[in-house]
């Protein structure tokens, strides 16, 4: 292909989220994800290349990989290591949050050490791959300037340290904020919603309730009159040592009512072994590369197939389970399983300008393709909670599921007998929750390959193809 064929296609299939940066962008190659370095970028490129800088970064995991691809006089295209599937902020829980700011504090500090800034600080710059946060714009980097403050200070104020301390005083589910301000929750609006006894917080204050009072009084330097301060490289690191420490130590305190789900479970230890043995002895010989547990809770089920499935997902709505599956892929170095938050019943949208620089959730599941999906003790609270027919869920999944191993609780589970009693006069609208209609709705975009009761419960699992 010659390089103005070249050029052509790589303009053609440039990758949606990718027009925001001068100093390059990614785009399609196929199925491969490419990254362009325009010449305005080829000093810091090429400096931070032969220094080794990016070599330590990716050695120590901080930094996605990438080979050079392409090098010629006017472009430069580099390859980064494909990652399966990508999450945003809005789908992490608390601690995965907490990681991911850290992770940025630590390139920042070593990019300062090395004559460096970041010079974004978004968090749609880190996802989580091989059981960890990485880096993935491999562009982000500036040269230092002495004497000037960090020019994504900001930035990480709004999309990292606000955000943390807002899910600490009113939960996780603050971070679903990020969807409707994809440029960082305003430092206004963080400060609003914060008690007033975070201003006793020397850390609070100074990096959200005074840098809010200062946005204040200089919003209307439309000539950018306003001298930048000088900020010496040691007050700088002293910054970026604060807030390590003070993110470091950020605990949440919400409870939530599925967290420790498995701990009261409505059936015995005998049902719950059998309902594994069951799910492995179905997934194994299907031999799939890529699995996803929807409504997975902490990854129990999931586990049982871990070492037979080179990539799974586990997804829940709630943000402690999800933290309790983190916490365990963190301990015991699972790096084929990615946790995030979801809630089926309404799945993240495509944001951004022209809603498309974030992928939907669909989206992102149709380019994962799944081999396998599992959805266990979920069809009722999609069913019964979401007020969901049985066939609007299993067009759900027959989007992005070819084979679906889908668990129904009948109307005799104590589950389910909960969530239809909540109904109150309600509850004879929901007599179709049953089995027959439930195979008649699926049965709409799925056959039937096996059904079988899971012993000991009031439950039936099923394994169906998509038609």
């Amino acid at each position: 292909m010659s390089t103005k064929n070249k050029t052509s296609t790589t303009l053609t299939a440039k990758h949606q989220a990718s027009f925001r940066d001068p100093s390059g962008y990614m785009f399609h190659d196929g199925d491969i994800l490419r990254r362009v370095i325009k010449p305005i970028y080829f000093p810091q490129y090429k400096k931070l290349r032969d220094s080794g800088f990016f070599n330590t970064l990716i050695k120590q995991g901080l930094l996605i990989p990438h080979t050079e691809t392409q090098v010629e006089d006017d472009t430069i295209i580099i390859t980064p290591e494909p990652i399966p599937f990508i999450t945003n902020p809005y789908e992490w829980s608390f601690q995965q949050f907490k990681h991911a700011a850290l992770h940025t504090l630590k390139i920042q500090k070593y990019a300062l050490s090395k004559g460096f800034i970041l010079k974004d600080a978004s968090a749609y710059n880190v996802t989580f791959h091989k059981g960890k946060p990485v880096f993935i714009d491999t562009l982000s980097f500036d040269f230092y300037e002495e004497d000037t403050p960090w020019r994504a200070y900001k930035q990480f104020i709004t999309h990292f340290f606000g955000p943390l301390v807002l899910a600490k005083y009113h939960g996780t589910e603050i971070f679903k904020m990020l969807q409707t301000h994809i440029d960082g929750i305003p430092v206004k609006l963080i400060s609003s919603m914060l008690p007033g006894k975070t201003k006793l917080s020397a850390t609070i204050h100074t990096n959200i309730h005074l840098l809010a009072k200062m946005e204040s009084k200089h919003s209307e330097d439309y000539k950018a009159e306003t001298k930048v301060a000088k900020l010496s490289k040691k007050a700088q690191n002293n910054i970026l040592e604060s807030l390590f420490n003070f993110i470091k130590k950020l605990e949440l305190k919400e409870t939530t009512e599925w967290g420790n789900y498995y701990d009261k479970t409505n059936y015995e230890k005998a049902a719950f072994e059998g309902k594994k043995k069951l799910i492995k002895e179905w997934v194994t010989p299907l031999n799939p590369q890529r699995l996803i547990d929807v409504g997975g809770n902490d990854g129990t089920f999931a586990r049982t197939v871990l070492d037979k499935v080179p990539d799974v997902i586990v997804t829940d709505i709630d943000s402690n389970a999800v933290d309790h599956n983190y916490t365990q892929v963190q301990q015991n170095k699972e790096a084929n399983m990615l946790p995030f938050v979801c809630d089926v019943l309404q799945p993240a949208p495509g944001i951004g300008f022209n809603n498309t620089e974030r992928n939907s959730l669909i989206d992102r599941l149709q380019t994962y393709a799944p081999d396998v999906t599992m959805a266990l003790a979920l069809i009722h609270h999609i069913t019964l909670s979401g007020n969901v027919p049985f066939e609007k869920s299993a067009e759900f999944f027959a989007k992005f599921s070819e084979t679906l191993i889908i668990e129904f609780p009948k109307r005799e589970d104590s589950w389910v007998e909960s969530l239809l009693v909540r109904k109150r006069e309600f509850i004879n609208h929901f007599d179709f929750y049953n089995e027959n209609d439930f195979e008649a709705g699926y049965s709409q975009f799925y056959t039937i390959v096996k059904k079988e009761p899971v012993q000991g419960t009031k439950r039936i699992l099923y394994l169906m193809k998509r038609k």
